[in-house]
């Protein structure tokens, strides 16, 4: 792959994206001032992940806003993908799901899909999956949701509720159109090729409309859900979609459940994210500390710097003064990996006596079948 090739879809992230060719790509909207200043007016804050271009790209999201403002409802929806443990970069649509909410008092749904990974990964069966679904879960209620507004949908068991409404997508998507999204093949199982249906249905679980904050590598999905939805007369699903969190080991691509070097879990003590950050953290700094006084660092590429400005650093005058001491020399990448470190573990703490906390109620937030 070439410098200024990338692949982003549902299942595979690759290179250094451009979001720009992306946003033309997938047949999204730039988030417009306009829409930044809507959000300013009606929530009376300025999240700093809309602020830094976190989230840059939408479908109908000023159609939620102007409906809103009119005193027409919506609801959130969200999800992962249960195939191993939660990690930092599925924290971020999470974190901010969590601020709509709050700001715009709504219900969530969100969505744990066992069943889809139990289809794309060959060495896990439906009890891994279904495990790592409530472990999952666990982490998504640490974050404070309004357990009175949330509730969490796991696939497999909560089937008797999706399952007419996935009927009803799927009677309405055909197989050259899913093929013509995702490259499917005769190859393909046939779980996968209707999975879309299920992945869809939480999107018209109530009679509102829906916004969707994700990561934009799972916007495909959603493209076939917005086709389909006027034939079941239903909204289109609004989308708000974020940037890819980078790995560790490098500046392109997506953080995976899957690489353990290349990932922070929810889950790992003070010491193995001492031990990632600083064995692993792809740095943009130079060959040694003589040139990187003399030459300073690159912030942009710099892993450290971008897990900063992404999620554990909100305050814009703490963060532009890191990105000015880094670029000019003065601080070196050792001293920026361990502002991350401390950033990190502080975050996790308190996180991880949260995660405990909820295995006490997460039955609460487990969506009922009947």
């Amino acid at each position: 792959m070439s410098s200024d090739e990338f692949i982003v879809t549902p299942w595979n992230v690759e290179g250094d994206i451009d979001y720009e060719k992306l946003t033309k790509q997938f047949g999204t909207q730039k988030i417009s001032p306009e829409i930044l200043s809507k959000i300013r007016q009606i929530t009376q804050e300025d999240h700093f992940m809309l602020r830094r271009g976190i989230f840059f790209s939408h479908r109908d999201l000023n159609v939620i806003l102007e409906n809103f403002e009119k005193g027409k409802k919506f609801f959130l929806y969200t999800g992962r993908g249960p195939s191993g443990n939660t990690h930092i970069g599925h924290l971020v649509p999470w974190v901010f799901a969590k601020w709509l909410q709050d700001k715009f008092d709504v219900n969530i749904y969100f969505q744990l899909t066992d069943d889809e990974k139990f289809y794309t990964k060959s060495d896990l069966t439906l009890e891994d999956t279904g495990k790592f679904a409530l472990e999952n879960a666990l982490d998504f209620i640490a974050l404070g949701f309004n357990p009175e507004k949330t509730k969490i949908i796991i696939n497999t068991r909560n089937i008797k509720k999706l399952y007419p409404i996935a009927a009803q997508i799927a009677k309405k998507i055909n197989f050259s159109n899913t093929k013509a999204v995702f490259g499917f093949t005769n190859d393909t199982n046939v779980g996968m090729i209707f999975y879309t249906s299920l992945q869809s249905a939480p999107c018209f679980i109530e009679d509102l409309p829906v916004l969707i904050p994700l990561g934009v590598d799972q916007d495909p999905h959603f493209r076939i859900t917005r086709d389909v939805a006027p034939k079941i007369n239903k909204p289109k699903p609004a989308l708000i979609h974020n940037i890819m969190i980078p790995p560790l080991t490098g500046p392109g691509g997506k953080m995976s459940a899957s690489d353990e070097k290349s990932t922070i879990y929810t889950t790992d003590s003070a010491e193995e994210v001492k031990k990632k950050i600083n064995k692993y953290g792809f740095s943009g700094g130079q060959v040694d500390i003589e040139k990187h006084r003399e030459l300073g660092g690159n912030p942009e590429i710099d892993v450290s710097f971008q897990y900063l400005r992404i999620f554990f650093e909100p305050d814009d005058e703490k963060l532009k003064k890191i990105y000015e001491e880094y670029k000019s020399g003065k601080m070196l990448t050792g001293e920026l990996k361990a502002i991350l470190i401390e950033k990190i573990n502080s975050f996790l703490k308190i996180h991880q006596q949260k995660r405990e906390e909820a295995r006490k109620n997460l039955s609460e937030f487990l969506l009922s079948d009947e």
